[in-house]
């Protein structure tokens, strides 16, 4: 029987979750002494489609596993089976430790085009080989943040559930995506695993299989409220109304049974949604909730709650899991300086940001975000907070500036207030401009240098 490959990653395999340029380039660095410090930057130069703004999210997590990556026995007895790559090169690896400095927006800060989400001090050989793990890392979370914090503004403040695992693109997004979703403030998930590793709530109703397997849709009805006081009840497997009336029923006949909810899995969502909220309330039953699945994504549920559909909460799948609108972002890692040297790339359409740099965000005296400015690492900018802060020194994990996930939450939830109106659109409206970046005059000058 063929060996079967493990589903996920193990730490002292994680060093090589690289793509092979990085270890051919790091080996004809060593091989050439090049050991001068370099700085490299992560960044996207444009925003998605539909996306106001993007919610950085997992650099830091990636920041701290770099802290800790080795090559372990294991680990280089594969890569002794890698063409190219020497023996002795091998040795130096046997000893490699990230010794640089990480510098990171917070979890869970709106970012724009050309910020950076972190950047990498360290000598050149240590920091290349770090490029795909980081950029890996990254992008899932701040692809999934970015489109979970869209369903959280649509929804007005209403809970929203993943519901996604089934249909995500693999088993370590399905985890680290409810990473993500915790710090853009989803309320709950389904996945039972992401959830107890991210301490993110457990929500679950039942699946149609479980009525169809009963006499009856009110026998399944009925043994899943007692095995579940005050559960959600799933009722379009046949008719939807009908559903709703049996619930009713049911809770007229035995007395002390708790429905908490029920759920519309099917059909025009939002017509479902006062009819069952007209037959709940005419029965005395205004406490029992009315929960939407089905296909939503932010558009869905904006245009619902725009009709004023009576719906309390949403669970959300495929569209979010995957991001369908916008499953990647135009993510690099550049370098940008070298031996004390900014270096900058001027290919069409791919011109980095040269140097150290810094990220300032100004405010209004309400505390309202008004626009940010791009610097030099060691300029200043007035009345404008800096956002980009060490989280590993010396190769060594700051936990103090490491955000835990609720600070991640808080940050969110706070940081969309304080951000303009209409960056809380889905859409903007005619007219409406993008949220100003601009860059420092010394950064202008340096970006505009001929090589």
């Amino acid at each position: 029987m063929d060996h079967i490959a493990p589903l996920s990653v193990d730490d002292d395999e994680l060093a090589l979750l690289t793509d092979l340029y990085q270890l051919t380039m790091t080996q004809a660095y060593w091989k050439e002494a090049m050991t001068a410090p370099a700085t490299f930057s992560l960044f996207f130069r444009r925003l998605p489609p539909e996306r106001r703004f993007m919610l950085a999210c997992g650099q830091q997590h990636a920041a701290e596993r770099v802290s800790r990556l080795r090559f372990t026995d294991r680990a280089l007895r594969r890569l002794a089976e890698v063409d190219h790559l020497e023996p002795a090169f091998l040795d130096w690896l046997a000893d490699w430790r990230f010794e640089g400095d990480i510098w990171a927006l917070p979890e869970g800060t709106p970012v724009f085009a050309n910020e950076p989400l972190l950047e990498v001090d360290a000598p050149i050989a240590q920091a290349q080989l770090l490029e795909s793990l980081i950029m890996n890392l990254v992008q899932l979370e701040t692809v999934l943040a970015s489109k979970a914090v869209r369903m959280v503004m649509a929804a007005r403040g209403r809970p929203v559930v993943d519901f996604g695992l089934r249909r995500m693109h693999g088993v370590d997004a399905a985890v680290r995506g409810v990473r993500a979703y915790r710090a853009a403030g989803l309320s709950g998930t389904s996945n039972v695993l992401g959830g107890l590793r991210h301490g993110l709530a457990l929500n679950g109703t039942m699946a149609h299989s479980y009525v169809l397997a009963h006499d009856s849709e009110r026998e399944a009805f009925r043994a899943f409220a007692r095995h579940y006081p005050g559960t959600t009840l799933l009722v379009d497997t046949h008719d939807t109304l009908e559903g709703v009336k049996t619930v009713i029923a049911l809770m007229r006949e035995e007395a002390g049974l708790e429905i908490g909810a029920i759920r519309l899995d099917s059909g025009d969502l939002g017509e479902l949604a006062r009819g069952a909220r007209a037959l709940l309330d005419a029965a005395g039953h205004v406490d029992v909730k009315i929960v939407a699945s089905s296909g939503l994504d932010e558009h869905a549920i904006e245009a619902l709650l725009a009709d004023g559909a009576p719906i309390d909460a949403f669970g959300v799948g495929t569209r979010m899991g995957v991001a369908a609108d916008a499953p990647v972002i135009d993510l690099s890692y550049k370098l940008v300086e070298y031996a004390g040297e900014p270096t900058i790339k001027h290919s069409p359409g791919k011109i980095n940001l040269p140097g150290r740099k810094q990220v300032f965000r100004r405010h209004d005296a309400h505390g309202g975000f008004v626009g940010d400015v791009i610097t030099g690492r060691t300029e200043r900018v007035e009345d404008a907070t800096p956002l980009l802060h060490p989280c590993v020194v010396n190769g060594q994990a700051a936990p103090d500036a490491m955000a835990a996930a609720d600070a991640a939450r808080e940050r969110v939830a706070r940081d969309l207030e304080r951000l303009p109106a209409a960056l809380r659109r889905l859409a903007p409206l005619e007219g409406e401009g993008d949220y100003p970046v601009t860059l420092s005059e010394r950064l202008a000058g340096r970006a505009g240098e001929a090589p």
